[in-house]
């Protein structure tokens, strides 16, 4: 799992010198990519079934969930198959922080919503720490991984739903990944618009209210003071919950 190396920002938002966004991109490839939780790049994640494409929002399909290289950081089953959630799905992520409220799109991203359903039942976020927050190049929050060292991830994989008109504006709620194919558990939320490649898969949106919680935690910053590390204030999952 790189580190995130689920996400290879480019440009800054604020664009310096020339010079500077040369640098800057560099660096922002390097280190400011988004880490998933467990998948590994030989997955199994370009079955047919799983894939994402122009085709991801058909309502009915199959997803695979193939076994990962590592096992789960917390002891949680495979979801089912077919998914059962449609249209959107409203969600309410408690945190230390304040309660996130978000919109699942069901429909465009079937597969993902399916396991983020399928975990957040088996209580697989509760008690986990966010532990990652970009300040600099891209302005995220990261979050899914119950050992809190940006390496873990419930044992199994799945394949991206892109079509390639994904962007990152403040309020995405979006998964982690490896590379290609290789989501799990880990997922961010976009603070503040981000510039990053379509590359990881867009499963939902935060309200209004739920995105500034999440900007005025950034704001205090991280613990060691770098654009990159855990928040300076510690942010725990304290469960999921769906409106009926």
């Amino acid at each position: 799992m790189d580190y995130p190396a689920q996400s290879r920002p480019h440009a800054l938002t604020h664009r310096p010198t020339s010079a500077v966004v040369l640098a800057l991109a560099a660096l922002t490839v390097l280190t400011l990519l988004l880490l998933s939780g467990c998948g590994s790049s030989d997955s199994g994640g370009d079955s047919d079934e799983s894939s994402g494409g122009s085709d991801s929002s058909a309502a009915a399909r199959t997803c695979a969930y193939p076994a990962d290289s590592q096992s789960a950081a917390k002891d949680v089953k495979a979801p089912a198959e077919e998914p059962e959630a449609k249209g959107t799905v409203d969600a309410t992520i408690a945190t230390s922080a304040g309660d996130l409220v978000a919109a699942l799109d069901a429909d465009r991203t079937p597969c993902t919503v399916n396991s983020f359903l399928s975990l957040a039942a088996q209580k697989y976020f509760d008690d986990t720490d966010c532990h990652r927050l970009t300040t600099e190049g891209i302005f995220v929050l990261q979050c899914g991984d119950p050992t809190g060292t940006g390496s873990g991830g419930p044992g199994y994989s799945f394949a991206d739903e892109l079509d390639g008109s994904e962007t990152y504006p403040a309020g995405t709620l979006a998964m982690a990944n490896s590379g290609p194919d290789t989501n799990g558990s880990q997922f961010f939320v976009v603070y503040d618009d981000s510039s990053l490649p379509p590359d990881y898969t867009v499963f939902g949106q935060l309200d209004e209210a739920s995105t500034k919680t999440v900007a005025d935690l950034a704001a205090k910053g991280t613990n060691s003071g770098a654009g990159d590390g855990a928040p300076k204030e510690k942010v725990t999952i304290t469960g999921v919950s769906f409106d009926d």
